[in-house]
């Protein structure tokens, strides 16, 4: 019965991740309030690395989802292959190039995370920091769409991002790597979005983008940990994951087909609501 319960527990961590993933108002923000009130019963280590490796199903809804734009192979539907016959037919070089790109702005936040995660996690992994990054990026969301309101976005598709663009976007995901509450979505949406991005195509770029950060941070989770489960943490991790995937692939679909007639600031207010309500907790708890 115990064991149930915990298995319970892991899907309501799948259902929120997935849900908070895509949508730019932090996953691991929600996933740290969540655990003050429904906490696992396992070891901190293997929180720590649940928390992250669950990432790994909402993954697979990006990979599932976009396969035929992430897969750089294949002579079907190949507008700009590398040659006309031969092997060379049957590589995407438009794919590789976005993969380039996407591996560009993978690399600011590859490195802050590589020398100090650990660190970061130690410093600011607490409700204070949580609801301050919450609340300053609802503000930026709302700002942002105000001063687009009267704008012609100058990047209208993923293929129209420059290496520049994706250094850009990339620095901005470093907020999101050292601050929780940031949300990784919410940093890089918001950094595409002053620069000139459609919302439609910083979303996608951030879907697309998720796949080797989420899975980078994984595997160095899961290194750390240690890839000895005992079979309930197993089936805790498996339940999580497969929840989150199932969700993300409901929760991807619906937030394209929203912002394609509505903008980013809902998201703003609800993420200033939620800020104001976990300091009043903090403050209350404390």
């Amino acid at each position: 019965m115990a064991e149930f319960i915990e298995i319970l527990k892991a899907i309501l961590f799948g259902i929120v991740e997935g849900v908070t993933e895509w949508l730019p108002i932090s996953s691991t923000g929600h996933m740290i309030l969540l655990n003050e009130f429904v906490k696992l019963k396992v070891s901190d280590d293997f929180y720590s690395m649940f928390e992250v490796v669950i990432q790994l199903g909402a993954i697979m809804a990006v990979v599932v989802l976009f396969w035929k734009r992430l897969w750089p192979f294949g002579k079907k539907d190949n507008a700009k292959p590398l040659s006309e016959k031969g092997f060379g037919s049957y590589i995407k070089t438009d794919i590789f190039v976005m993969w380039f790109h996407i591996l560009v702005s993978c690399v600011p936040a590859a490195i802050i995370g590589i020398l100090f995660d650990d660190l970061f996690e130690e410093m600011f992994y607490n409700y204070t920091t949580v609801a301050i990054m919450l609340i300053v990026f609802g503000v930026a969301f709302i700002v942002i769409e105000n001063l687009n309101a009267n704008r012609t976005p100058s990047i209208n598709a993923v293929a129209d991002i420059t290496y520049t663009t994706a250094l850009l976007i990339g620095i901005f995901q470093v907020i999101a790597a050292i601050f929780p509450g940031t949300s990784r979505s919410g940093a890089t949406i918001v950094g595409a979005l002053l620069i000139g991005v459609s919302r439609t195509v910083a979303a996608e770029y951030t879907f697309f983008l998720a796949v080797p950060v989420m899975l980078g941070a994984s595997l160095l989770k899961l290194v750390k940990f240690g890839f000895h489960f005992t079979s309930a943490e197993a089936v805790i991790l498996a339940a999580g994951m497969i929840v989150a995937f199932i969700v993300s692939m409901v929760v991807i679909k619906l937030l394209l087909g929203y912002i394609r007639k509505h903008d980013f600031k809902p998201f703003g207010w609800y993420r200033i609501v939620l800020g104001a309500a976990v300091l009043a907790y903090g403050l209350f708890a404390a």
